[in-house]
């Protein structure tokens, strides 16, 4: 794939979440517990180590709140200074929560050698993303050995309404919850072919439960081409997604279909009955 910015990395909704927002009659909801993931919440978008004041405004907070939540978050190592000294950067003991994430999801593990089989067969860059309301973020990627920096990346988040594994999760909603979350994603264009338009969404949601797959072409990224096939539960509603990434100089549409999509839907198929 063709390397990408931190910048363009920024496909996800990366904006904190404000404490005012949710649990206003909620009498179990702790707002000091709010205003820390705020905090922690205002990396997502950041390009280079935050300053005190650059972290507070990004997380929607006072100064002073900010000072004493960052200490607090230095001292139990999720927050720390960056090598150079020159701001703030997330800490070291953020892993060990991605670690338990990881290992007590029960639809990651046995994901795995499935996933691992499907790379063997097809040989390009293999991704199980988890649904997160607008997006899929990235929980386990399987590059082939010419990738880069920005394919290798978990919680990578991208757009539900322009990917093809995207599609998939659309084609197994019910149609009003499908297009519910069309208008409600900021649909940006990336490319010059990326899809906007609710009904050709859903024209390509509808091709996705007529052949249990669909492919994308250069909807984030020029020259990258995509197939994506959702994983559901045992009530039939999509809880993740499995897609394989591309290149368009490596193949037409037609032939990455044929070549792919078989592939793809008995892992999913295997998956599900897991």
């Amino acid at each position: 794939m063709s390397d990408i910015t931190p910048r363009s990395l920024r496909w996800r909704d990366s904006a904190p979440v404000r404490d005012e927002e949710i649990g206003r009659d909620d009498p179990l909801f702790v707002r000091a517990a709010a205003r820390t993931m705020q905090v922690l919440s205002a990396f997502h978008g950041a390009e280079h180590p935050m300053s005190l004041s650059e972290v507070a405004r990004a997380a929607g907070l006072d100064r002073s709140t900010t000072q004493r939540i960052v200490h607090t978050l230095r001292q139990l190592g999720y927050i720390q200074r960056d090598p150079r000294d020159s701001g703030y950067v997330p800490g070291i003991r953020i892993y060990d929560n991605i670690f338990d994430a990881m290992r007590l999801n029960r639809l990651i593990q046995p994901a795995v050698p499935l996933l691992l089989d499907l790379r063997r067969n097809v040989n390009e860059r293999v991704d199980l993303s988890l649904i997160d309301d607008l997006r899929l973020v990235y929980a386990a990627r399987l590059p082939p050995k010419r990738e880069v920096l920005h394919a290798m990346l978990v919680g990578l988040g991208v757009p539900i309404y322009c990917t093809s594994a995207g599609w998939a999760v659309l084609s197994r909603l019910p149609e009003d919850e499908a297009r519910d979350v069309i208008r409600r994603s900021d649909r940006k264009q990336y490319t010059a072919r990326t899809l906007i338009d609710e009904e050709a969404i859903m024209e390509k949601a509808a091709e996705a439960s007529c052949q249990g797959y669909v492919i994308a072409e250069e909807q984030l990224l020029p020259g990258e081409i995509g197939i994506g096939a959702a994983v559901v539960n045992a009530e039939g509603r999509p809880v993740a997604a499995i897609n394989v990434t591309a290149l368009l100089s490596d193949w037409t549409a037609e032939e990455f279909g044929r070549a792919v999509g078989p592939a793809l839907v008995q892992t999913v198929s295997a998956l599900n009955r897991r």
